[in-house]
């Protein structure tokens, strides 16, 4: 081997690890930002006069504006796009934050000027958010997923415990400081995804198959993760392996597999032939494109589990949430209770994003995805008694710590489920699911406390997550043919 060959390959193993690291920088400072200015435009658009209402109308027009814009953003990101996409999504977004801060440096800044430039950056993080998604399976191979989902999730919640605090600590010096910081740290997130070695583009689905075949003695529909530093799958019972369209093909002998060419795939986003011969119009086209993830995640018995566990997990978390809030007020409790919670939350959660995989790799995935499930249970159902914010915090700091074991199983095995072309599209799909169950949550819950109390909505969450945890069961059990 020629020194000048082993150099090259040298540099493409360095590629892949340094390409994580600038987008767990990326990640990381975008959360960061984005905690310490969203804690604190409330406050600044109170302080300005205005009023609570006008300050609901904003939140929940930037909420509709991610679910809406997201699956628009999801497919130039599929078909190529994705890094330009993110890179100036997030320059924008950081002259968006600039012209908040300008505008908040004035004695009296107009209000249209500054729900204008707040509502570019909301339009802009939610293209950015869009176009990410699915990065990590163009950036890091399979047996590593597992890990770089935990770092990135580690990230978040380490965000959302120093987010809050620094950016109430920049307002208390000037008003202007928590968006001028949110600004940078989106600059920050452009310049990583700018330096990435990857042009972040999808290989074709027959090579992408060819590369994350499933290990034999594994089912393409199991949750089973690589635990890190093995090259072996997680202990999950399962079947023989077999194409997800073909329960019961019998695996090919690995020397034939070895051998053989990989079959020529259809792109899945391909018409069939009978749509191709009627020549559908450019909007029934763009209406395919649009679906195309929707559709995949309707046909998949994986994707399907996903959405539906991290939809109703995330809609009780924040309907428990509310109810926190509306029991520590009406108890008399100031504003520090909630940010004990919060804190107290988010450390649990960066703890349990670091622990996941390596729990994963030692009970089984599979294992793991209903015992939390059935925790989850009695902890929600014991919010129902809890009085003081420290009783709070405890069961919250509980809860927030088994939420992501099972999230970064679960967020790894959508990027080995999803083909490559249609990662950003799923993963709006998954956005869109949870944010419109978290947007939904807070309707509900101060409905239920209005009716029937502040216990009410820990009550009704245990049921849901009841209900959650026996359908995970059998579902889990359909999947794999062995029971829980």
């Amino acid at each position: 081997m020629s020194p000048g060959t082993a150099t090259a390959r040298s540099a493409a193993r360095r590629t892949p690890a340094r390409d994580v690291r600038l987008f767990w920088w990326a990640n990381a400072s975008d959360a960061l930002g984005t905690q310490a200015s969203g804690v604190v435009l409330p406050l600044l658009l109170l302080g300005l006069g205005h009023s609570a209402a006008l300050v609901g109308l904003v939140a929940g027009v930037s909420t509709a504006a991610g679910l809406l814009l997201a699956p628009l953003a999801a497919v130039p990101a599929d078909r190529g796009a994705r890094k330009p996409v993110m890179f100036w999504s997030a320059t924008v977004s950081a002259l968006a934050m600039a012209g908040v801060a300008a505008a908040a440096a004035t004695s009296g800044p107009p209000l249209t000027l500054l729900l204008g430039a707040v509502l570019v950056e909301r339009f802009s993080t939610a293209v950015y958010e869009a176009a990410a998604a699915g990065t990590v399976a163009m950036i890091a191979p399979p047996a590593d997923r597992p890990r770089v989902v935990a770092g990135l999730s580690a990230g978040d919640q380490g965000a959302l415990i120093l987010g809050p605090a620094l950016g109430g600590a920049l307002y208390q010096v000037a008003r202007a400081l928590p968006f001028v910081a949110d600004a940078v740290t989106y600059a920050v997130a452009a310049g990583c995804v700018r330096a990435l070695g990857s042009d972040l583009r999808p290989r074709t689905h027959s090579a992408a198959r060819a590369t994350e075949q499933a290990p034999a003695g594994t089912l393409p529909d199991d949750l089973s993760v690589t635990a890190p530093g093995s090259h072996a799958p997680a202990p999950v019972p399962a079947a023989p392996a077999s194409r997800p369209d073909s329960p019961d093909a019998a695996p090919a002998a690995p020397e034939a597999a070895a051998a053989a060419p990989a079959p020529a795939e259809p792109e899945p986003n391909s018409l069939p032939a009978t749509a191709r011969s009627r020549r559908p119009g450019r909007l029934h086209r763009i209406g395919g494109e649009l679906g195309a993830g929707f559709a995949l995640v309707r046909t998949s018995p994986v994707l399907r589990l996903v959405v539906t566990w991290t939809a109703t997990v995330n809609g009780v978390i924040v309907a428990l949430y509310y109810g926190a809030v509306f029991t520590l007020q009406k108890s008399g409790h100031g504003g520090w209770p909630m940010g004990l919670v919060l804190a107290l939350s988010g450390a649990a959660g960066l703890a349990g994003s670091l622990a996941a995989p390596r729990l994963a790799g030692r009970i089984g995935a599979a294992r793991l995805l209903i015992t939390v499930t059935w925790l989850l249970v009695p902890l929600a159902a014991g919010l129902a008694t809890a009085e003081g914010p420290w009783s709070y915090g405890a069961l919250f700091g509980v809860f927030c710590l088994l939420m992501p074991l099972v999230g970064v199983v679960l967020q790894s095995r959508v990027l080995q489920e999803t083909p490559p072309g249609l990662q950003a599209r799923t993963g709006a799909v998954l956005a869109s699911a949870v944010g419109g169950s978290a947007a939904l949550a807070p309707v509900v819950a101060g409905v239920v406390v209005t009716r029937a109390g502040t216990a009410a909505p820990a009550v009704v969450c245990a049921g849901v997550l009841a209900a959650l945890a026996w359908w995970t069961t059998v579902v889990r059990a359909r999947l794999t043919g062995v029971t829980a």
